[in-house]
């Protein structure tokens, strides 16, 4: 899926990847390619973006939203 992770400073991430991890504000919750369509929002802790690669990129968020859709993942990050 492809995944872009939008701080108001810059962009964090953008690419494919095979599963991200979010910390959403009602538990946690793991997203694989063809998850169904999403919107959340997120608490303060650490989003885990493991890469086609297998490589593991992690980024610490204060918060923000998320929407998947269509193999699509947007973070908007605090």
């Amino acid at each position: 899926m492809n995944v872009e992770i939008i701080s108001p400073e810059s962009t964090l991430f953008q690419g494919e990847a095979a599963y991200v991890y979010l910390p959403g504000s009602d538990g946690s919750l793991g997203v694989l390619n063809n998850h169904a369509p999403l919107i959340t929002s997120l608490k303060k802790g650490t989003v885990r973006v493991k890469d086609n690669a297998g490589k593991e990129h992690r980024f610490d968020v204060k918060g923000g939203t998320v929407e998947v859709f269509n193999n699509k993942m947007i973070i908007l990050a605090e």
